[in-house]
């Protein structure tokens, strides 16, 4: 598969004809969207914190240049270093720079979607430096070469006998006839073999979640434990993040922290909530030596007004992938982006243009569900239909999908020839379905190859509405 936007179109046709990947995406349902039912259910005012939660991102984005200033004089006074990166290769040659300066040759890294984002790993490799993922999915995806494909779970498209069969073929020091079969044993090998990977590392890199400009601190949320050992093992940590994430204090940060893990995993509260604030002190008996924060906005302010710009609300809990169903019938690689499903949709035509990203606003039902689930209320909908307009303004959209609106837009604006139509194709429709299902349509080959609908029943919406008056 071409991991490239612009394939979006073909990378999902292909997509829908694989059958194991039909198998995981099928757990979309069964896995996060139960969890986050259970979990909403149990909290009692969900609308109320959600609502809490979309005033506290709403006030970061009107305050963020004071709230980044404040961020960066508390890091600084704890002996810490803020580094700002206009755009992914400067954020590259910041990370390389930071590295070379503390003389770092192996790298361990907590999950990180901005270091996805700016290619990080394969620069580090051309310059010489080996960075291991720590995530055990980002890790599994890492020894297949592969981008993640999913923002909490990087492996979630694959099974067990995937993992197994790539960890024999890494891990080719090992006994070739252990037992592999269980996933415990497959969490067992990964452990041992990221241990030695822990202990050698000269440097750290993780992500955030949260930026707390009172404070000056980074809050990471994982469940693994391996970015405590990432940030606290090695003489450097380095904390790479979009300059969104920053909120004005704790207490915020408390707040979102409730809306994420609940709209992720289901979890009241996630194994690890780690507060990063600086390097150690003379006192503290494990920490980094050097402490750097790089703060990446590559592409995000020019969102700050827009009409994409409540987009950068978003706390990266991936509840609008798990209700998605684009996504959960061509899954995160067909995307060919770093951010996929609904918050994809919404954020790569800002990040990368809509040149690159114009397909991805258009892989969307409409259905609504996307907002409905989004912990800090972001309208998705809307901004993809920003989107699809910048598209259309920019001579993008396919001309067949132009031509076949301007022919609506005709008839909806004669209504009686439009009441006409519509009731005479009913009928068509009706007549031409095979056992209630129409399965083809001139004109319509490509919607017609993974869906049918039902037939129509010979009357149109405002033929029974007229009746019913």
């Amino acid at each position: 598969m071409t991991f490239d936007p612009r394939a979006f179109r073909e990378a999902g046709q292909a997509a829908l004809r694989d059958p194991s990947l039909r198998i995981a995406l099928g757990r979309l349902k069964t896995h996060f969207a139960l969890n986050r039912a259970l979990a909403v259910e149990r909290y009692g005012d969900w609308e109320g914190l959600r609502e809490q939660g979309r005033a506290i991102r709403d006030y970061a984005l009107a305050n963020l240049a004071p709230l980044l200033e404040t961020f960066e004089r508390a890091v600084t006074a704890r002996g810490g270093h803020v580094h700002w990166a206009r755009d992914a290769k400067e954020a590259r040659e910041i990370v390389l720079g930071i590295l070379r300066r503390h003389d770092a040759k192996t790298v361990t890294k907590g999950k990180s979607m901005v270091s996805e984002e700016i290619g990080l790993n394969p620069f580090l490799e051309v310059n010489g430096i080996a960075a291991v993922e720590t995530d055990l999915g980002e890790y599994i995806v890492q020894l297949r070469h592969e981008p993640p494909s999913h923002i909490i779970a990087p492996a979630f498209h694959l099974n067990k006998e995937d993992v197994a069969k790539t960890f024999r073929e890494a891990h080719d020091t090992l006994d070739p006839d252990r037992p592999l079969q269980e996933r415990t044993e497959l969490v067992a090998e990964a452990r041992r073999v990221l241990r030695a990977r822990f202990e050698a590392a000269d440097a750290g890199i993780t992500g955030a979640n949260f930026l707390t400009a009172e404070e000056g601190a980074a809050m990471l949320v994982t469940n693994e434990g391996n970015g405590d050992l990432t940030r606290l093992l090695p003489k450097t940590h380095i904390v790479l993040t979009g300059l969104e994430k920053v909120v004005a204090n704790l207490e915020h940060a408390a707040v979102l922290l409730r809306l994420l893990t609940r709209s992720a995993t289901g979890q009241d509260i996630s194994s690890y909530v780690s507060v990063m604030s600086g390097p150690r002190a003379a006192d503290e008996s494990d920490g980094p030596e050097n402490f750097h924060v790089v703060m990446v906005d590559n592409g995000r302010t020019r969102l700050l007004g827009t009409e994409a710009e409540e987009v950068l609300r978003c706390i990266r809990c991936a509840a609008c992938l798990n209700h998605c169903p684009i996504y959960a019938a061509v899954g995160g690689h067909a995307y060919g982006a770093t951010y996929t499903g609904p918050i994809g949709a919404a954020l790569n035509p800002g990040l990368m243009g809509v040149g690159v990203a114009h397909h991805h606003p258009n892989a969307s039902t409409f259905c609504g569900r996307c907002a409905e689930v989004c912990p800090v209320k972001i309208p998705l909908p809307k901004i993809m239909r920003y989107w699809r307009a910048r598209e259309y303004a920019s001579g993008l959209a396919p001309r067949t999908m132009t031509f076949g609106l301007g022919v609506w837009a005709f008839f909806a604006k004669h209504p009686a020839l439009y009441g006409l139509l519509t009731g005479t194709g009913a009928r068509v429709l009706k007549f031409v379905a095979s056992h209630g299902r129409v399965r083809a349509l001139p004109l319509m080959r490509n919607w017609f190859l993974v869906r049918d609908f039902p037939a129509p029943q010979g009357k149109t919406f405002r033929e029974l509405w007229a009746a019913r008056k």
